[in-house]
């Protein structure tokens, strides 16, 4: 019978992503069919699955630990902020509205047969289905209707392992303290402890993890210590940019715009070694040694053109392409850099028209459809071959489209300036393409490595596996499935 075992987490960003991941690759090397599951997520790095849909990039790179192809099953409900209040809902793979909170809180209920649909169809195909929450269950607040944590933990009658964040401090009272604020019947629901992060000798914790035990009556399953490997695989958040940066010879600078998305197409970089991957924060300026500046996809284009206006960055690229500098735009990116962007329907908020960097002769007009397709396409400078999805809305079209960024079935794809210095495109991933990196680092007078990319992604995946195994109680784990 398949069984399956949710991971909570006492916060946001306590590891319950890669503790997923990592016992996802621990089940399946012990021969057991695995399949991730996420309920709700929110977050604007998305992933294009097998089936044409979309979903969050951490159910991706957890479909990669069980060794197979991401679905929309495994994330029915994706929340995609689009403003500090409002977002867009994505229900299996495709969008349905654009919610302000209050709104979306009403629209909940009716969501949770889709959710308990895919979780059964995901049950069907395999051993074990193991399931992340969102946040924490401590946000009794929003417990009415909900389907991301307890409320789902209990219409599926699947138990619970509750993860702790040790590096953050507090973890004793965050543990006892959430027990006392679930309700009797959510708090039966938990059957195990897992404290993660930890640096140090955990003996010394040994004291606070049975005081843990005794006040919860929860099962404790291991103290899991830090991860270093963790910064190697993809974030599933802009949570993980602060660790970012990685010294090398060349500054690459990179725009934290307010609503950055697919910020993962830069994690091949950060593994370059002659690569210096400088996020540049709100209020900061952009370095000017910069060899190239990337402006990366956005959940709200017109929205992050006035945002980057008011950090000053407009005037940054100006002077940085001025001094000979190179400029990268992806995606939403892409569009910033074009003369204009429309949107006449108010698709991504307030109708209007926003001027853009007029460093592409382009135009983009938001439309309602969004392109959400997996290509192959080949970089029209260097003739590599490059790997990619699409996940965006817009049309651009323009002069410089003439010189495309690539081509996918002989088809133009993006846009480069007149100078050669200036590139726009929609494909996301793109840097994951060994062969295409190399040779667009080349381009800059970078010394590309000669790794590859999905290998260390794969051999972190063992790693994380086999951290897993050493310290935490999987056989444990595994019997509290059902």
């Amino acid at each position: 019978m398949p069984r399956a075992l949710m991971i909570q987490g006492a916060g946001s960003d306590v590891g319950k992503s890669l503790i997923v991941a990592g016992l996802a690759r621990a089940a399946t090397r012990r021969g057991l069919r695995v399949l991730p599951f996420k309920p709700q997520n929110m977050s604007n790095n998305a992933a294009v699955t097998v089936d044409g849909g979309e979903i969050g990039r951490a159910q991706a790179l957890q479909a990669q630990a069980a060794g197979v192809e991401p679905h929309t099953d495994m994330n029915p409900v994706l929340l995609k902020p689009e403003t500090d209040i409002g977002a867009q809902i994505i229900v299996h793979g495709k969008r349905v509205a654009t919610l302000q909170a209050r709104d979306y809180a009403e629209l909940k209920p009716s969501l949770l047969p889709a959710v308990l649909e895919s979780f059964e169809r995901l049950k069907d195909r395999c051993d074990l289905v193991l399931v992340e929450g969102a946040g924490s269950p401590a946000e009794v607040n929003l417990r009415n209707n909900d389907i991301a944590n307890m409320g789902f933990a209990r219409s599926a009658d699947v138990p619970v392992v509750l993860v702790g964040d040790i590096e953050r401090g507090g973890v004793i009272a965050q543990m006892v303290g959430i027990e006392s604020v679930l309700e009797p019947e959510d708090a039966a629901m938990i059957v195990g402890f897992i404290i993660n992060k930890f640096r140090g000798d955990p003996s010394l914790f040994e004291a606070g993890y049975k005081l843990i035990e005794a006040r919860t009556g929860w099962r404790g399953l291991g103290v899991l210590p830090y991860f270093p490997r963790a910064r190697e695989l993809p974030a599933e958040d802009a949570l993980g940019l602060s660790e970012a940066r990685k010294t090398g010879r060349q500054k690459l600078a990179f725009l934290a715009l307010a609503r950055i998305a697919n910020f993962d197409d830069l994690d091949p970089l950060k593994l370059e070694s002659d690569v210096d991957l400088v996020m540049v924060r709100p209020g900061e300026a952009i370095p000017g040694d910069a060899t190239l500046v990337i402006l990366p996809g956005s959940k709200s284009t017109r929205g992050d053109l006035a945002f980057l206006r008011a950090q000053g960055w407009d005037i940054d690229i100006i002077a940085h392409h001025r001094r000979g500098g190179h400029v990268l735009g992806l995606c939403g990116g892409y569009q910033m850099l074009g003369k204009s962007v429309s949107d006449p329907d108010g698709i991504e908020g307030p109708a209007g028209r926003t001027k853009g960097l007029g460093l592409l002769d382009v135009t983009t007009m938001m439309t309602p459809e969004k392109s959400l397709t997996r290509v192959n396409a080949v970089h029209a400078d260097t003739i590599t071959t490059i790997d990619a999805y699409e996940i965006h809305i817009g049309r651009t079209r323009g002069r410089d489209c003439r010189r495309p960024f690539a081509r996918i079935d002989g088809k133009r794809e993006g846009a480069v300036s007149a100078d050669g210095r200036v590139h726009g495109s929609y494909l996301h991933g793109l840097f994951a393409s060994d062969a295409f990196r190399a040779a667009f680092l080349a381009r800059l007078g970078m010394e590309p490595s000669e790794q590859r990319y999905r290998d260390r992604v794969e051999s972190t995946l063992e790693a994380l596996a086999e951290h897993i195994e050493k310290h935490l109680d999987v056989d444990g784990l595994l019997a509290l499935a059902r």
